[in-house]
């Protein structure tokens, strides 16, 4: 069964100053190398590259090219796949947004979370306690 993995845990496995870092460093490694399938959605890429890339969030952030590299070496992984939007996507979104009515900070969990009904991915690994607002998804927190 497919998995995928939010943007904190990519953050926490590149910022060298977080207690996580190792742990996540560590899951991550293991995740990509399989032999499971993980998709990598795109708005999970962008939102590491915008947090790890961000002065407030890491002390010294990562360069734009640091952060590209990490993701890059991700992707290159057979049983990753990298996917966005197709197009039942609105009808995937608006099926959570019935539940969940998502406002301000949940808009972007709602996104995922339709992102993996449109690609038919039940478990998340992320450390954001939101998702377990979400029906019809398992939530797995690697660092617990």
């Amino acid at each position: 069964m497919p998995s995928t993995v939010d943007a904190n845990v990519l953050v926490y496995a590149s910022q060298q100053s977080s207690e996580l870092h190792d742990r996540a460093e560590a899951f991550v490694a293991r995740l990509v190398e399989g032999p499971e399938l993980v998709y990598l959605f795109w708005p999970v890429v962008m939102a590491y590259l915008r947090l790890s890339t961000h002065p407030s969030v890491f002390g010294v952030p990562l360069t734009s090219a640091e952060a590209q590299a990490n993701i890059g070496r991700i992707i290159e992984f057979p049983n990753v796949r990298i996917a966005g939007e197709q197009d039942n996507f609105w009808t995937h979104y608006r099926a959570v947004a019935i539940d969940i009515r998502p406002t301000g900070n949940l808009v972007p969990d709602a996104h995922l979370v339709a992102l993996m009904r449109e690609n038919e991915v039940r478990t998340i690994w992320t450390h954001d306690r939101d998702f377990r607002k979400f029906e019809g998804i398992e939530v797995r927190d690697p660092f617990r």
